[in-house]
């Protein structure tokens, strides 16, 4: 066995050690969502719309804020690499600054909310419930989007594992919590949907709190003293984050804001074909997850290697993270081409009057779906490596012109003005995010993002 084999193996251990976990906990993270949507739709159909509709408000907010937590992590990774303990609090705790700050400036548009709802034309009957809940979300904002700085600033550190633990955690006592708050079990109020708010708030605040101690008292992240005068503003340190943190907030934003309009596009065409768009996205969002687990492994190990100035390990790292989320693509397009149907039946009961005609069209769609897995793990790979190497603005730039000026225009066009339906809204997709991905790559690996 060669050496550079021996690295090669190496690299890509060391991707799959932070990365598997880090992807377990984004996994964990999409099931709170889920728990709440299951938990809901057993209540009633009116708080179950609610909560769509808010969560969808909530989503985009805390997506935009995710911006500055997922800028921690290039930050604290190259801080460490570079023995520059001052360097890892002053970002950390400026990115819970700015994370707190952001949750308080937009609160408004919570507390607003069902004037806002009113205005897009969303049903009587579900505003004022969709608005109690958000105003709940509102304040649940605050304590996850600190959670998120925490669980990446251990991510960059090399400490996955907690951050794991504590989300699936998190999921059982969400599920707890929502029986007795939603359902009125255990001598509590029956409160619907606003019950599933109050458990997210408290679900956020038992996390935070579990983290908090973790960096607190654990041994090698004391010397960090992370939450010692915490009070004291570091202005320098507050520009480091925001410069990078709020264009990854903008291209975040930019995909889920393509996928919201690509389900508007789809539920143009019927209800059959949404609600096949609608598991076929499901399936797809959970293998997305583990490609961000890699993406976000990349941005570690690439923020090392920056912090070091180590030019070959930094492509290194980067080597082996594009080819753990290829493996990744390959294996996970086998599956989505050979048992695409039956993923898709798994999703509806037998005696839905209308499963095989779901089930057919969720089978199409699942077969560029295998398209889209190396066209999406593409694309937040390479975002990944990108905020590696702290550039940010230029890949927001390339996001915001493939998802929108390419991906929803041939989405638009294929699926309806040539007639395609939903799968050709799909290839749309494809075409847009694989844009993404050719150019973010082409960014990183022509060596004009990298800095060493």
């Amino acid at each position: 066995m060669t050496t550079k084999t021996r690295s090669f193996r190496s690299d890509l251990g060391a991707v799959l050690a932070l990365g598997l976990p880090l992807a377990g906990s984004h996994v964990a993270q999409f099931m709170l969502a889920v728990t709440d949507t299951v938990m809901l739709g057993w209540y009633g159909v009116v708080d179950l719309a609610a909560s769509v509709i808010g969560a969808a408000v909530y989503f985009t907010m805390f997506t935009f804020g995710l911006g500055f937590a997922n800028a921690v992590m290039p930050l604290v990774a190259t801080a460490s690499a570079s023995a520059d303990d001052t360097d890892v609090r002053r970002v950390t705790r400026m990115g819970l600054w700015l994370s707190a700050g952001f949750a308080i400036v937009v609160y408004p548009v919570f507390w607003y909310s069902g004037t806002l709802l009113a205005a897009l034309g969303q049903p009587p009957e579900v505003v004022p419930l969709a608005q109690d809940y958000l105003r709940l979300m509102g304040i649940a904002l605050f304590p996850a989007l600190v959670v998120a700085v925490l669980k990446n600033y251990l991510a960059a550190l090399g400490r996955t594992q907690v951050a794991l633990w504590l989300t699936v955690s998190a999921v059982f006592l969400n599920i707890a919590l929502n029986w007795v708050l939603i359902f009125g079990n255990l001598g509590f109020p029956e409160m619907g949907v606003r019950g599933a708010a109050h458990a997210s708030i408290w679900v956020q605040v038992a996390t935070v709190v579990g983290l908090a101690l973790y960096c607190a008292r654990a041994a090698g992240l004391r010397r960090y003293t992370l939450f010692q005068r915490f009070w004291r503003p570091d202005w320098q340190a507050m520009g480091q984050v925001w410069r990078l943190g709020w264009p990854i907030g903008v291209a975040l934003v930019a995909e889920t804001a393509l996928f919201s309009a690509v389900a508007i596009l789809v539920g143009r065409i019927g209800t059959f074909e949404l609600a096949a768009h609608g598991i076929a996205v499901e399936i797809s969002a959970a293998m997305f997850m583990i490609h961000m687990g890699f993406s976000n492994a990349g941005t570690i190990l690439v923020g090392r290697a920056q912090g070091r100035g180590d030019t070959d390990g930094l492509r290194a790292g980067a080597r082996a993270t594009t080819v753990a989320s290829v493996c990744l693509a390959l294996a996970t397009m086998v599956i989505y081409v050979a048992f695409g149907g039956h993923l898709i039946g798994l999703f509806l009961s037998p005696d839905e009057p209308a499963r095989e005609q779901i089930v057919a069209l969720g089978a199409v769609l699942m077969m560029v779906a295998a398209l889209f897995q190396l066209a999406d793990g593409a694309q937040v790979v390479a975002m990944g490596l990108l905020r590696g190497v702290q550039d940010t603005k230029v890949p927001m730039w390339i996001a915001a012109f493939s998802y929108w000026g390419i991906g929803f225009p041939a989405g638009y066009l294929f699926g309806l003005g040539l007639g395609w339906g939903a799968p050709g809204i799909w290839v749309g997709l494809v075409l847009g995010l694989g844009t993404a991905g050719v150019l973010l790559m082409w960014r990183f690996w022509s060596g004009r993002a990298v800095a060493v």
